[in-house]
C-alpha cells in the first residue's frame, strides 16, 4: 500500500505539528488522518502509527465525542468537522474517551488549511485539556 502524495502545505503543517507541545491533529481534504503529534497521543490514549489510515467517520466516532450536556456529537458538529466540511474555523469544548478508556474534557480549535485561495488541502485541530474543575 503506497502513501498518498502530500501537498507542500500538508508536509509543512505536519512538521509544524511535530514541533508543538500542544496536541495537534491533521487531516487531508477528505478527512483522512495525516498525523497527530506526541502531545495528542496522551489525550487520545494511543500512539500515532506511521502509515496507518483513519477516515473522518472513524476518528469522528472512535473517541466517543459528546457535548458537555452528554449528547453525542456528529462529525459536522466537531470543531475539526466544521473546518473540514464548511472550510471555516471553529472552536468548542467537548468530552471524549481516549483509546486508553480515560474520559477527558477538551477544548478544540479547528482550522481549515488552504494552499492558495480556493485550494483547500485539509484541516488541523489544536486541542488541550483545560485546567481546573
Amino acid at each position: 500500500m503506497s502513501t498518498p502524495q502530500r501537498t507542500l502545505l500538508q508536509i509543512m503543517a505536519r512538521d509544524f505539528a511535530s514541533r508543538l507541545a500542544t496536541a495537534t491533529f491533521l487531516v487531508d481534504p477528505e478527512g483522512g488522518l495525516i498525523y497527530f503529534n506526541e502531545a495528542a497521543e496522551h489525550i487520545l490514549g494511543q500512539p500515532f502509527v506511521e502509515g496507518s489510515t483513519m477516515p473522518a467517520l472513524e476518528w469522528a466516532t472512535v473517541f466517543s465525542p459528546e457535548a458537555e450536556s452528554g449528547e453525542p456529537l456528529e462529525l459536522e458538529s466537531l470543531p475539526l468537522g466544521v473546518a473540514l466540511t464548511r472550510q471555516e474555523p471553529a472552536h468548542g469544548s467537548l468530552r471524549i474517551v481516549g483509546s486508553d478508556g480515560v474520559p477527558r474534557t477538551i477544548e478544540v480549535t479547528g482550522v481549515p488549511l488552504f494552499a492558495h485561495a480556493g485550494e483547500f488541502v485539509g484541516a488541523m485541530a489544536i486541542f488541550w485539556e483545560p485546567e481546573g474543575p
